[in-house]
């Protein structure tokens, strides 16, 4: 099938015999109908906390087995949001008026059935207490127009932001059960959803979760999904040895390491997610809401160093966020391909018209100093790479930034709350506009409140009016032309700078199960956050011959 500009990258060799001494083709045995998920970027335990939509920071990992949002993004077509639990969603002429047609036939693991009553109270808690808004809405009004239809309501124009009704953090859920609790303290310790999978049993190390056998979109060839925690050194071995069978990391070294082991079963797989990793400046704090400063950052990244580190040589990001092999046609013909090399000289230049100096490691302007630190997910191994960084500005500009780790969870609230200089995340959406939606003022919050996107607190009068119109249009040439207006705020004003193309890195061992998608051939990627997509990966798979 066609791939509307979406990278696909498959690691395979050819098919040879596995060794007599091989360890990665398992027998059946115990666990024949159960298939093992290892999740590396979790911690080493669990904690049961299944409020999807609560402040709590710490939450049970791969709840998206268990609860489903309205649509899903289809990222084998161009990151088209399509419906999943909505049979359609449609907005009126003006695009402030989102119709949602719920889908027939649903239940909640309780046998009820989801009714429109449900999507409005779902829909509603974002709007009832902003803390719950962990998905970033940006509707105004929620109302049931009959038994299997609900009506949203937009302030302007919303025909690009339907991609928030596909977001993980925004479920469907049974509004009998929630309506009855405080949702900031309730741990919503046994989950009853829609989704595919039911909590068949909880440990701090490991968590199994029940195949239904009257989910509406049919059945599944295994009865448990077991998740267990495990490192990134670790799970290499246990894919090895077939102890797990699905993961997700990067693994530099797989092809020799990994696939050429046992090259049928052995599977590495990148899938783009058309953004980036990038590096957030924190802009409600002093020097980094200084234009010359953000640019002498961005301008002295080290990118091909990192991504040579990476063993991804050519995936260096370009200065808009938009990846090239994805967004290609939508890009400005000066940013088609760029690569962003380290410009020493220049970066001295900005913090010279700034009024900056670097003295003793410290950035200083009129008799202040400022210490920057970089925070960044330990869990993914970003110390290699955080401390390239570091190195290139200490060596580019004489600029001391410490480097900070932290675990993923932790991270995260710190960059939710605005406690951070630097940072580095994933930026990335559906569309265009999904990747720059993240700038809006209206989103951002003061530190130490939680804010669910524009973490780096960025508000720029020209950001937002060229958003409302980038937001407002369902015109392709519309939409082009003010996602190239956009490009060129990125560039110039750097709200945040890019650094190498975002992908989903997937690592299978198929010796217990077969039928995976891969990046030749796929409709739905592997990758348990997505949530659709992983029921869709299950759904489809078939026991291997043994």
């Amino acid at each position: 099938m066609a791939r509307r500009g979406l990278l696909v990258v498959v690691v395979m060799m050819l098919a040879t015999a596995c060794s007599a001494g091989g360890q990665s083709r398992p027998n059946g045995g115990a666990r024949a109908d159960t298939i093992i998920f290892g999740k590396t970027d979790g911690g080493t335990t669990y904690v049961r906390n299944y409020n999807v939509v609560g402040p709590g920071t710490q939450k049970t990992p791969n709840s998206e087995m268990i609860y489903e949002p309205l649509a899903r993004i289809d990222y084998s077509d161009g990151g088209t949001v399509k419906p999943w639990l909505a049979e359609s969603l449609e907005f009126d002429e003006k695009g402030t008026r989102l119709t949602i047609k719920v889908r027939q036939g649903v239940k909640f693991s309780d046998g009820a059935p989801l009714r429109a009553d449900d999507v409005v109270f779902s829909l509603g808690l974002p709007l009832d207490n902003p803390d719950f808004n962990l998905a970033g809405t940006t509707y105004k009004a929620v109302e049931k127009v009959d038994e299997s239809t609900v009506a949203v309501t937009f302030d302007s124009p919303g025909f690009s932001e339907v991609n928030q009704f596909a977001s993980p953090v925004l479920p469907m859920l049974p509004k009998k059960l929630w309506e009855k609790q405080d949702l900031n303290t309730w741990t919503n310790p046994d989950p009853v959803g829609t989704g595919p999978f039911v909590l068949e049993s909880f440990a701090a190390q490991q968590i199994t979760l029940r195949a239904r056998d009257d989910y509406w979109g049919g059945t599944f060839p295994m009865k448990y999904l077991k998740i267990i925690p495990t490192s990134a050194d670790s799970g290499k071995a246990q894919l090895l040895r077939g102890e797990i069978d699905w993961a997700l990391q990067a693994w530099s070294g797989a092809q020799e390491e990994y696939v050429a082991k046992d090259p049928q079963a052995h599977l590495y797989q990148m899938y783009a997610t058309g953004g980036a990793y990038s590096m957030l400046y924190n802009t409600a704090r002093p020097p980094f809401d200084d234009v010359h400063v953000r640019r002498a950052l961005a301008m002295t990244i080290p990118r091909s160093d990192i991504v040579t580190t990476l063993n991804r040589p050519g995936t260096e990001a370009g200065p808009t966020g938009l990846v090239d092999l994805v967004y290609k046609d939508w890009l400005k013909p000066e940013y088609r391909g760029k690569v962003q090399q380290v410009d020493a000289e220049g970066a001295k230049r900005e913090l010279a018209a700034g009024g900056w100096t670097v003295t003793d490691g410290k950035l200083v302007k009129d008799g202040t100093s400022y210490e920057p630190t970089i925070s960044f997910n330990q869990d993914f191994g970003w110390a290699s790479y955080a401390d390239i960084m570091v190195n290139s500005w200490k060596s580019a500009l004489g600029l001391q930034v410490k480097p900070a780790g932290a675990p993923g969870a932790n991270l995260y609230e710190s960059q939710q709350l605005g406690k951070f200089d630097l940072t580095i995340l994933a930026t990335g959406g559906a569309g265009a506009s999904g990747v720059y939606s993240m700038l809006a003022g209206r989103a951002a919050k003061p530190i130490g409140k939680k804010a669910a996107t524009n973490l780096g607190r960025w508000r720029d009068p020209a950001t937002d009016a060229t958003l409302a119109k980038l937001l407002g249009t369902s015109d392709v040439g519309r939409l082009k032309q003010y996602a190239q207006e956009m490009q060129s705020i990125v560039a110039d004003k750097v709200p945040f700078s890019p650094i190498y193309n975002s992908y989903w890195f997937v690592v299978i061992n198929a010796g217990r199960w077969t039928g995976w998608p891969t990046p030749e051939k796929f409709s739905y990627v592997p990758f348990p956050g997505l949530g659709p997509d992983s029921t869709m990966t299950l759904m489809n798979l078939k026991r291997a011959a043994q």
